[in-house]
């Protein structure tokens, strides 16, 4: 039997990625606004790191990068806006800070989405290349218009959302 030859991505230049031809990284745009962090990080956790196109390569770097507006529009399930805490921790004794999710959400609401995608890849020297490519902003503006960021890909988006599109059709 003939076996077809597949792709393997690889690194080019003093980048994680390839920067022209068709592999080239793609820029995408997501509206965090009344969205789940949780779901919405798994989201954009397979966009950066390219699990959503056929060309992936677990040490390479073939994701493509993701702008995310909105991220103080979030919305949190139950009550986790009072018990879901975020832990930092300085090493030293007493160093330890503990913030409720709405205090982050007041505070920093860039980070709640951030620590939640970075939850969500595996812990490397790549996966801090590419989380580098993810862009997060407060409100709904972004210095990202020259890139002509599109919408996220049907494929890259989670089922549950694909079902509920579908719902309101019929």
């Amino acid at each position: 039997m003939f076996q077809q030859k597949s792709y393997l991505a690889r690194r080019t230049g003093a980048h994680f990625f390839e920067t022209q031809g068709p592999n080239a990284p793609k820029w995408y745009i997501v509206d965090a606004k009344g969205q789940v962090p949780g779901r919405l990080a798994s989201m954009i956790a397979k966009v950066i790191t390219g699990k959503h196109k056929t060309t992936y390569s677990p040490s390479v770097d073939t994701g493509d990068f993701v702008i995310v507006i909105n991220a103080e529009k979030v919305v949190f399930t139950r009550n986790k806006l009072e018990t879901k805490l975020y832990r930092d921790y300085t090493g030293y004794i007493s160093g330890l800070k503990v913030k409720t999710a709405r205090q982050m959400l007041e505070t920093k609401p860039e980070q709640v989405i951030e620590r939640a995608v970075w939850g969500m890849t595996n812990k490397s020297s790549l996966a801090r290349h590419q989380v580098k490519k993810l862009k997060i902003y407060a409100g709904t503006e972004h210095p990202h218009a020259a890139q002509e960021p599109q919408a996220l890909p049907l494929a890259a988006t989670r089922r549950s959302a694909l079902t509920a599109k579908n719902r309101k059709r019929t």
